[in-house]
Order: structure tokens, then sequence, then C-alpha cells
């Protein structure tokens, strides 16, 4: 079995890999890369990364954005967001956006990766999964980027917020550590606490 045929096998349909995963399993990486994307075997979709295109029925199918992400930066932990999720709190946003946001450690700024905008923002901490408290705190800190009337947005979303669960939504504003939003929210959620010890 050659080189070329080895790597190949280790290939999985759906993943991304960097040419460093890759070189491991190869004597000349930088011949086999050029002929496995000649092949379509793999594609490049940036600077060092490459995906094994899974094929559906309809053709070859991209990795999934998580899987993509995770390769481009090297590392797993970060937070995948669609603003469009913001539409599902009910506070009165409606706009579709085009671009993910990645919350992570190392990477800042718009990237794009298999022909789709991503965009990177490090941050010091953020959960490991979306709650709807970690949107509403999200939206909050992101109002500024809104295409809606950001003043009645506000006026909304601060109403959710005294609906929703308060150690769950002060667990959701110290874990995305934004003091404009802890700011917003302090009130509601100081006001809660003086209540409950009266």
């Amino acid at each position: 079995m050659s080189a070329l045929d080895d790597l190949k096998k280790r290939l999985r349909p759906g993943q991304a890999y960097r040419r460093k995963d890759l070189a491991q399993w190869s004597n000349a990486v930088d011949r086999h890369l050029q002929q496995l994307l000649e092949e379509g075997r793999l594609k490049k979709v940036s600077g060092g990364v490459y995906m094994a295109p899974r094929k559906t029925r309809f053709g070859a199918a991209p990795a999934a954005p998580e899987e993509l992400v995770g390769s481009f930066l090297h590392d797993d932990r970060f937070l995948l967001v669609s603003s469009n999720a913001y539409n599902g709190l009910g506070v009165g946003t409606t706009q579709l956006y085009n671009t993910p946001v990645v919350y992570n450690h190392k990477r800042h700024g718009e990237f794009e990766l298999n022909g789709r905008a991503y965009d990177f923002r490090r941050r010091a901490s953020f959960p490991k999964s979306v709650s709807e408290e970690f949107l509403l705190v999200d939206l909050l800190h992101n109002l500024n980027r809104l295409a809606e009337d950001q003043g009645a947005v506000r006026a909304r979303a601060l109403a959710r917020a005294r609906q929703m669960d308060r150690k769950r939504l002060t667990k959701a504003v110290y874990d995305y550590d934004s003091a404009r939003v802890r700011k917003l929210l302090d009130p509601l959620l100081k006001g809660d606490e003086a209540r409950q010890a009266a």
C-alpha cells in the first residue's frame, strides 16, 4: 500500500484537518495534499485547513461548522452563536444575520471558512453551550450591532430578564463578564436579592 493510499484510509467524511494533522500520516504532505485536492477527497476551507467532504445523494456536503471552527482554532474551547437565535427570545428582533459569531480564546476578526464568513471574538470567558439566559446577555452586550431600534429592544430585553430564572441569569451575566450588561441588569438582580432578604 502506498503512503497516499494509507493517508486516504485515515480521512473521515465530514471531518476537518489541519495540514500538521495530515503531516503525521504522510512522508510528502504537500504533494499528497495536492493529489487529494485534485481527486476531490479533500477541499481547502482556509489557510492550512482542509475538509473531507461527506457524500450525500445531493452531492458532496461540507463538514459541520463546529468541525471547521475547531480545526481552524486547533481548539475545542469555543462557542458558536447565531445572532438569528435572538429572534426566539421574543424581544422584537426579526433580522436574519449571515455571519455566525465564534467566542474563543485565540482568534479575533472575521475569517472565511469554506466560503462562509465567521466573526471570531476573543473573550476571557463564555459558557460551553448556549442557553436562553446567555442569549439575552449576549443580545444586551451586542445591542449596538443590531439593525433594530436599540432602545425598544433593550426595554423588551429587560422586561424578558424579569421573567427569567434569577440564578441562571446571574450566572450568565458573570460567565459572559461584560461590565456593560452587569450595569444594565444589576438593579434587577440586586433588587431580587433585597426582596428575598426582607
